[in-house]
C-alpha cells in the first residue's frame, strides 16, 4: 500500500450547535454513576458562565483537536466562555496549528501494521494518521518565525500570539484555535513548548544561530503571567480535558499569587474530565478534593467526570451553549492586559 492508500477519510470537528444535549443531561441526572456526574459537570460550568466575575480557565491535554473537538473549543471562544487556554504543545502546535497550515488527520484502525505507516511516512494517534512530511512542514513553520522575531526570552503565550499573527498575515486558519483567541486577546499558555513540533523548530533555529543570540520559551514568565490573571481577576474556575502539566499548571496559580504576597480566592469552581486513575497518585487522575488539601481548588463546586473527552465534551458543551447563560459574558482580552503590564 502507498501512502494515500491510508490517507482518505477526514477526521470532521463535532459542530455543538447542531444539537441540544439539554434534555439527555437532565435525564441523566437521575441516573448514576458518570452519567449523573456529567450531568453536574455541565451545571457546575454554566454556572461558570454565567458567573461574569469568573475567569475561566480551559485546561487541554490528550490529542483531542486530532479526534475531532477542534470547533468546540473555537465554539467557548466565540462565546467568551474560555478567557485563557493551558495546553500541551500537541494540541496547539501539531494539531491546530498544523491543520490551520492546510493539513488534515485522518481516520485509520489501531490494528493498522504500523511498520508499514511508518514506512509511508504516516505517524498514528490510536485510530488517527498524520503525514509526517506535512508534520514536518509544522516544524519549519515554527522554525521561520523564530528566525523572523527579536531573538530573545519569550513566554510561550507571546510566541503563540506571533503563531497566530502569522496565520492572520498569510490568511490561514479561520477555523483555528490559535488564530481564533489571537484576534480575541485570549491568552493560549504551553508549558512544555518543546514537548510539541514547536521544540523541533525551535531546536532548529537554536542550531543555526549557534553562539549568537536567539529566541527561547520561558517557562517561569509562562506561570507569573497566569498568576497575573489570577491576581487580576480575583474569582476563577477551571473547565479540564486530561491532566498532565496544562492541569498542575492552572491549579498551582492560587499558591503563586501567595507566594507573591496576594491574598486570592482559591478556584471557585473546577471541573476535570479525565480516564486516569487517583490509585497510583499520579496527576490526572487526582481528584479535585484532594486538590483542596493543597489551598488550590474550593470545595462545593466542583466534579470530576470519569469519561473519555469525545464522549463528555461535546454533552457538556452542547448543554452550555444551548443554556445561553455564555450572553453576558463581555470578552477579558487578557493578553491585552498582560502586555500593559510588562
Amino acid at each position: 500500500m502507498v501512502k494515500q492508500d491510508f490517507l482518505k477519510e477526514f477526521v470532521e470537528h463535532i459542530d455543538i450547535k447542531t444539537f441540544d444535549s439539554k434534555p439527555i443531561l437532565d435525564q441523566f441526572a437521575k441516573m448514576a454513576f458518570q452519567a449523573r456526574n456529567i450531568s453536574r459537570a455541565s451545571l457546575i460550568f454554566d454556572q461558570m458562565t454565567k458567573d461574569t466575575e469568573c475567569a475561566v480557565i480551559l485546561c487541554l491535554a490528550g490529542s483531542i483537536f486530532s479526534a475531532g473537538l477542534k470547533k468546540t473549543v473555537l465554539e467557548l471562544l466565540d462565546c467568551n466562555i474560555a478567557d485563557a487556554i493551558v495546553s500541551t504543545g500537541a494540541i496547539i502546535v501539531d494539531q491546530d496549528f498544523f491543520e490551520a497550515l492546510g493539513f488534515r488527520h485522518y481516520q485509520g484502525t489501531p490494528a493498522a501494521d504500523d511498520d508499514e505507516l511508518m514506512n509511508n511516512a504516516i505517524d498514528r494517534i490510536y485510530d488517527t494518521y498524520i503525514d509526517e512530511d506535512e508534520l514536518r512542514i509544522c516544524d519549519d513553520t515554527i522554525r521561520k518565525i523564530a528566525d523572523s522575531i527579536q531573538p530573545k526570552p519569550y513566554s510561550s503565550r507571546e510566541f503563540i500570539m506571533l503563531m497566530g499573527k502569522y496565520l492572520v498575515e498569510n490568511n490561514l486558519g479561520l477555523e483555528s484555535v490559535v488564530r481564533k483567541a489571537y484576534e480575541k486577546k485570549v491568552p493560549i499558555f504551553v508549558p512544555a513548548f518543546s514537548d510539541s513540533s514547536a521544540g523541533f523548530g525551535l531546536v532548529h533555529h537554536q542550531s543555526v544561530k549557534g553562539k549568537s543570540q536567539k529566541v527561547s520559551i520561558d517557562s517561569v514568565k509562562d506561570f507569573l503571567e497566569l498568576t497575573k490573571i489570577k491576581i487580576f481577576s480575583g474569582e476563577t474556575g477551571l473547565f479540564m480535558i486530561g491532566g498532565g502539566v496544562p492541569k498542575n499548571f492552572a491549579q498551582d496559580i492560587t499558591v503563586s499569587a501567595e507566594i507573591l504576597g496576594k491574598e486570592v480566592n482559591m478556584h471557585k469552581y473546577a471541573v476535570q474530565i479525565t480516564v486516569a486513575d487517583e490509585r497510583d497518585g499520579g496527576l490526572s487522575g487526582s481528584t479535585l478534593k484532594e486538590a483542596h488539601s493543597w489551598g488550590k481548588v474550593d470545595q462545593g463546586a466542583e466534579q470530576m467526570v470519569f469519561s473519555e473527552a469525545t464522549v463528555a465534551l461535546p454533552l457538556i458543551a452542547s448543554y452550555v451553549y444551548h443554556r445561553k447563560n455564555w450572553q453576558n459574558r463581555k470578552p477579558k482580552k487578557f493578553n491585552e492586559v498582560l502586555d500593559e503590564n510588562e
